[in-house]
C-alpha cells in the first residue's frame, strides 16, 4: 500500500507535532469527498441504493457555491430561453421543490438546513463536516482509503471504502491519489475547438464574492477602508450596475493566479474590489437612488469557478456538446451556454465580463467523463469533471453538477452490487442499460432513453380513469416517459379537478405481488426554479408548491374484491413519491383530490415493484 501524490502520512503528522490527534477508522462503501450539490448528490444518491456512505465536507455547512456563505443561484439547463423545457430532475429537483415549498423567508441559511437535513436524514450516511481530506492510500493503481483531518475535533481519520468519488471542485482527493488532471485552457491545437484560444495556458476564469444589500428608508452613509480599490465610471462600461440587492458576478478576478494556492491573496482582492464597487455606488454620485441602500452581508469565501479537471477515459469537447453527441453511456445532460469569461476578470474593462453560445438542444454527458482514466475505482462529479476548458464552461453549473453527482454516487453503488469497475459498465450494453434503468427508475432523466424497467409491472395494465383530457389520456402513465421530451406530445394523464376528485387505475388479470409503489407529478419542469437574492432572478419565479403538482390523493388497492387504502396523503409538493407497501392485489387506483392550485389532475408516470 502506497501514500498517493500528496505525500502527507498520518505519521507524518504525528511526527509535525500534532500526535494529540484523536485517531479514528472508518470503514465505508463509497466515500465521498466534498459537500457541494455535487457531493450532496452523489452521497444520497448511493446512500439510497443500499451502500454505506462517508461524505467529507470541509466545511461547516454543505452546498459549496449554493450555500450561505457564497450564495450563488443554482443554474442548470434550462435557464437559457431556448432549453425552458430541461429543468433537471432526480435529486437536485427534490432538493428545490423542497426549498420552494418551506423555505417563503427567501432565507440561505434555510436552504442550509434542507441540504443538512436531507443528508443526516439517509441512514446509509455518515456525515463528516469541518473535515479534509488530506491524502489517499493505494493499493496497485486503485484508491484504497483517505486520510481526512478535522482540526476542529482535533481528529484524524482513515478511511476504507471500494469506490471514492470527489466532488471537491477542485479535485483534491484525485491529485492526492496521483489521478491524471488537466488544468488551465487547452489551445485550438489540442482538440480542434473554434473557441479556445490560440496556445494552450494555465489561466482560468477567475473567482467572485457576492455582496447583499438592504434599504433602510434613511440615508445610509458609506465610508470605504483605505485598502479598498478606487474606480469610475469608465471601469464599468461593459459591466452593468443595475440594482443594489443582490452583488454582481462580474465582480471576479484571479484567473491569471493559482486558484488554489493563491486563494487568500484572491479573496482579498475581492475584497477590496467588492467594496470600491460600492463606494462607486454610493459616493460616485452616479447612483443618488442608493442613498438609502447599506450593505448586509459580504462573502468571505470566494466562489470558485475553475482548476483542477480530473482526466476520464472520455474528454468532453465543444464539438460534442454543439452536436448533441448521443453517446452511448449517457447517464446525465446540460445545456447552460458556453460561459467563458477573461481570466483577468474585471482588470479588462475592455472586454465584455462573458461571452455566452446557447445552445439549440441540450447535450449528454457520458459515464466515461465521470471516472478516473488511470484510478478505476475513483469517480467525480461537479466542475472537476473530464471536460476540455470550453466544454466545462457549460458543464460547470451547480444543477448540471448534481445530475452528475447523482449519476456518479448510482454509479458506484451498482458497481459494488455488481462486483465490477464503471468501465466494465460502459463496455457492456446490457449492464449499462440496467443502469441506466436504474437511473431513470429515480427520476434522473436522460435524454430520448425511455424508462421501460421489466421490473416494473405497472407497464403490463390495462389503464382506465374517470375522465381525461384529449391529450392527457390515462394511458400516458405508463408509455416510459416520466417527463414532456419536447416531442410535442404530451406524456401526462390530465384530468379536470374543477368536478371533484379524479380517479385511475392499473388492473392486472391476475392478483400481482407489489412491494414499492412510485408515481411521479407534474412540477412545472418548463419554469426556472431557484433560491436566489437577485430580485430579477427571484421575483418571477412560481413560488412555494409548484402549482402543476398533486396535493392529496389516496392509494389504494384492491384486495379479495374489496378496496383497501394504501396511502392518503395531504400536502405533498415533491414530484418523485414512493410509498413501500406488502400487498397483492388485482387493481390499484389512485384519486387525486387537490393540486397545489393547478385546475387539471396531472400525473405523468405510475410505477409498481414487486
Amino acid at each position: 500500500m502506497s501514500f498517493g501524490a500528496a505525500g502527507v502520512s498520518a505519521s507524518a503528522i504525528n511526527s509535525a507535532g500534532a500526535d494529540r490527534l484523536t485517531r479514528k477508522t472508518l470503514a465505508a462503501t463509497v466515500v465521498v469527498a466534498g459537500g457541494g450539490l455535487a457531493g450532496v448528490c452523489a452521497a444520497i444518491s448511493a446512500a439510497r441504493a443500499g451502500a454505506k456512505v462517508v461524505l467529507i465536507q470541509d466545511r461547516s455547512r454543505l452546498g459549496g457555491n449554493s450555500s450561505s456563505e457564497i450564495r450563488m443561484h443554482v443554474c442548470g439547463a434550462n435557464n437559457p430561453k431556448e432549453l425552458a423545457l430541461w429543468r433537471e430532475t432526480g435529486i437536485i429537483e427534490e432538493l428545490k421543490l423542497t426549498e420552494s415549498a418551506t423555505n417563503p423567508q427567501r432565507s440561505f441559511e434555510v436552504w442550509d438546513l434542507i441540504l443538512y437535513d436531507k443528508v443526516v436524514s439517509e441512514p446509509n450516511i455518515t456525515l463528516l463536516l469541518d473535515t479534509a481530506v488530506i491524502d489517499a492510500r493505494l493499493e496497485g493503481d486503485r484508491v484504497a482509503g483517505v486520510v481526512a483531518i478535522s482540526p476542529l475535533l482535533e481528529e484524524i481519520y482513515e478511511i476504507t471504502a471500494q469506490y471514492f468519488i470527489d466532488c471537491t471542485g477542485d479535485a483534491g482527493l484525485a491529485a492526492a491519489a496521483g489521478a491524471e488532471y488537466m488544468r488551465g485552457r487547452e489551445g485550438r491545437d489540442v482538440y480542434g475547438e473554434s473557441l479556445a484560444p490560440p496556445q494552450s495556458d494555465l489561466k482560468t476564469m477567475g473567482n467572485s464574492i457576492l455582496f447583499f444589500a438592504k434599504k433602510h428608508g434613511k440615508p445610509m452613509p458609506f465610508t470605504s477602508p483605505p485598502w479598498a480599490r478606487k474606480f469610475s465610471q469608465d471601469d464599468f462600461a461593459n459591466r452593468r450596475i443595475r440594482s443594489w440587492e443582490y452583488g454582481y458576478w462580474w465582480i471576479e478576478w484571479g484567473g491569471e493566479m493559482d486558484t488554489i494556492a493563491d486563494n487568500r491573496a484572491i479573496r482579498h482582492e475581492l475584497l477590496r474590489i467588492v467594496l470600491g464597487v460600492w463606494d462607486y455606488i454610493k459616493n460616485s454620485g452616479n447612483h443618488p437612488e442608493s442613498a438609502e441602500w447599506a450593505l448586509d452581508w459580504v462573502g468571505m469565501i470566494p466562489g470558485k469557478r475553475e482548476s483542477r479537471r480530473i482526466r476520464g477515459e472520455h474528454v468532453m469537447t465543444q464539438q460534442e456538446l454543439e452536436r448533441a453527441e448521443p453517446y452511448a453511456d449517457r447517464v446525465s445532460y446540460g445545456g447552460w451556454p458556453m460561459d467563458d469569461h477573461p481570466p483577468e476578470g474585471i482588470d479588462r474593462k475592455d472586454l465584455d465580463p462573458c461571452t455566452q453560445i446557447p445552445f439549440k438542444q441540450p447535450y449528454h454527458v457520458p459515464l466515461r467523463s465521470l471516472y478516473s482514466v488511470n484510478r478505476p475505482n475513483l469517480l467525480m462529479a461537479g466542475r472537476n469533471i473530464s471536460a476540455s476548458h470550453v466544454a466545462f464552461s457549460s458543464t460547470r453549473v451547480m444543477a448540471t453538477c448534481a445530475a452528475m453527482g447523482q449519476a456518479a454516487g448510482a454509479a458506484a453503488a451498482f458497481c459494488v452490487a455488481e462486483g465490477c469497475l464503471p468501465r466494465d459498465v460502459v463496455a457492456d450494453p446490457a449492464l449499462l442499460r440496467r443502469f441506466q434503468q436504474h437511473l431513470l427508475r429515480n427520476d434522473q432523466s436522460l435524454i430520448a432513453i425511455r424508462h421501460d424497467d421489466p421490473a416494473n409491472v405497472a407497464a403490463a395494465t390495462r389503464v382506465t380513469c374517470s375522465a381525461e383530457t384529449p391529450d392527457g389520456k390515462c394511458a400516458n402513465v405508463i408509455d416510459g416517459w416520466t417527463r414532456n421530451v419536447g416531442d410535442n406530445l404530451c406524456h401526462e394523464w390530465q384530468a379536470p379537478l374543477d368536478t371533484g376528485p379524479q380517479w385511475i387505475c392499473l388492473e392486472w388479470g391476475a392478483p400481482q405481488p407489489i412491494r414499492t409503489i412510485q408515481l411521479v407529478f407534474d412540477s412545472g419542469l418548463h419554469r426556472r426554479l431557484f433560491l436566489s437574492g437577485e430580485d430579477s432572478a427571484y421575483n418571477p419565479q412560481t413560488r412555494g408548491p409548484q402549482p402543476e403538482t398533486v396535493a392529496d390523493y389516496v392509494l389504494e388497492a384492491e384486495l379479495d374484491g374489496a378496496w383497501k387504502v394504501l396511502a392518503s396523503v395531504k400536502g405533498n409538493f415533491l414530484r418523485l413519491v414512493r410509498h413501500e407497501v406488502e400487498c397483492t392485489a388485482s387493481k390499484l387506483r389512485l384519486t387525486v383530490e387537490r393540486s397545489n392550485g393547478d385546475p387539471l389532475a396531472r400525473v405523468f408516470d405510475i410505477q409498481c415493484y414487486g
